[in-house]
């Protein structure tokens, strides 16, 4: 094994890929052999709930194992806390070399802004937030200005580019050679063959953008792909009772109007960001395979915990909705995870228990043979992963929406709260005092209904699972609160 006897540790983490495009979660379509095959060698877990469906809150409770409401970085432009604990920095402090490619979102970085660090503990830093982020400390941009200096020069020129709009800059599309996903791959790479600390076990978080919006790829990769043989979205006129008037306001606008809606789009042209999403999919599969290969090649298969996840979800037109906001159906909150460790994980099997993102904190901190944080809200699903049926940490998941996007532009605000419990699934739009819009919700049996079409909520037969299951909301919250300050004396 590794340095001292600890495994290194490899975070593979994709932004906004929703848990069904990939073939090994059943997506007959996608082209995906590297993570169809990281499957079969390790452990898939079917239901990985992450505690927000925006970038920045969910990413905290990754890095904290910590809910949003105890973490406090509630939505996108907020700035982590000075005092919160991420997992990284207790290892490097217990003697681990620890990278970071690609983005960390865990404080502003719109309008050219370097993002500020908390105590990460990252030695080999290579951030780039996006491919069009205009930070003079974007990594991303520095490589290809070196690589692919007329590139570099064609996009800096390129007239269109804002960091406010939500449209496809010359940065966001390049060729594979000079891709976003590219560089990070290539980075990877560098880290494990010449960057590292040789005689230290290392933890490297690769982030990959993709497959994020603007849904664009590589054309080799576009050509993979007919717009017309791929399956649609989930139709909103399929829903056999209402759903919260939020969804068709987010039809109409994406992101409080600062991005277009699905409604904007012509059928053919919602097939074709279909299509470029499962395009940025095989290309990031390729990619993994590089540093996978790399990592065979060093020697270190066997000392190496690879997991493959990512920060949330995206719509993708299902109901009627385009990218992520105050919409939490399983397209938006349910991602991958896949977790390989020769010789201590079993391989080809799948788990079906409940699991959130935020598991894996305190998950690589056992692996690395360290206690969990002292604030940890998280469970390690190490004991799930090696097939212990009665380890399971809990049967229920909690995601947590707190006027998370441009929060400054949604009037009123918007106040999301879900509770998945067992096969069944709670949505709570909280109303007054939390927000002037109506409370309202969802309910459904995802058992018997996994496109979420028979919204329950209203049905007087399930009055009575409604209730119970938002009083059981209620104790939830309770077990969740941050009462980690000591006990100093009696009074």
């Amino acid at each position: 094994m590794s340095a001292q006897n600890r495994p290194n540790l490899l975070l593979i983490c994709t932004d906004q890929q929703r848990f069904d495009t990939l073939g090994c979660y059943g997506n007959q379509y996608v082209e995906t052999p590297t993570l169809d095959r990281l499957a079969s060698e390790g452990v898939l877990f079917e239901n990985c709930y992450v505690q927000n469906p925006i970038c920045s809150p969910s990413r905290a409770s990754l890095m904290t194992g910590r809910y949003v409401h105890s973490h406090g970085l509630w939505t996108n432009g907020n700035t982590i806390p000075d005092h919160e604990e991420l997992f990284t920095q207790t290892l490097a402090d217990n003697g681990y070399d620890c990278g970071l490619i690609g983005k960390l979102h865990l404080s502003p970085a719109f309008g050219g802004r370097t993002e500020k660090r908390l105590n990460d503990g990252f030695r080999y830093f290579q951030w780039a937030h996006d491919p069009s982020q205009g930070s003079p400390d974007n990594m991303y941009h520095q490589w290809l200005r070196e690589h692919h200096p007329e590139l570099y020069a064609q996009a800096i020129a390129d007239s269109g580019h804002s960091e406010g709009l939500h449209e496809a800059v010359l940065f966001d599309k390049m060729p594979t050679e000079a891709h976003y996903s590219h560089w990070a791959a290539e980075k990877a790479i560098e880290f494990l063959t010449s960057a590292r600390a040789p005689d230290k076990p290392f933890f490297l978080w690769v982030n990959f953008f993709d497959p994020h919006h603007p849904f664009v790829a590589p054309q080799e990769y576009l050509d993979r792909y007919d717009p017309a043989q791929l399956p649609r979205p989930i139709k909103a006129s399929a829903s056999t009772a209402p759903k919260p008037p939020i969804f068709q306001a987010a039809s109409r606008e994406s992101y409080a109007g600062h991005a277009r809606g699905f409604v904007d789009h012509t059928p053919e042209e919602i097939q074709q960001i279909v299509a470029a999403y499962y395009a940025m999919v095989t290309l990031i599969d390729d990619k993994v395979s590089r540093i996978l290969e790399q990592i065979k090649l060093l020697g270190l298969e066997n000392d190496t915990v690879v997991v493959f996840t990512s920060d949330h979800g995206e719509m993708l037109g299902d109901h009627g909705v385009l990218l992520k906001g105050p919409i939490l159906s399983e397209g938006a909150v349910r991602v991958p995870l896949i977790m390989r460790w020769p010789g201590h994980l079993p391989a080809g099997e799948r788990r079906h228990e409940l699991v959130q993102l935020m598991d894996l904190c305190p998950t690589f901190l056992e692996a690395a043979s360290l206690a969990p944080l002292p604030r940890n809200q998280a469970a390690s699903i190490l004991p799930v992963a090696r097939g212990n049926s009665e380890s399971s940490p809990r049967d229920w998941v909690l995601c947590e929406y707190r006027n998370s996007v441009y929060a400054r532009d949604y009037n009123p605000p918007q106040h999301v709260t879900m509770l998945r419990k067992g096969a069944f699934k709670l949505v709570v739009y909280h109303g007054m005092p939390a927000s002037g819009q109506p409370r309202t919700g969802e309910l459904y049996d995802l058992a018997a209904d996994p496109q979420e079409l028979n919204n329950l909520w209203g049905d007087p037969a399930h009055r009575t699972l409604r209730t119970e299951l938002q009083e059981f909301l209620l104790d939830v919250l309770v077990a969740t609160e941050d009462r980690s300050q000591p006990i100093e004396a009696d009074w």
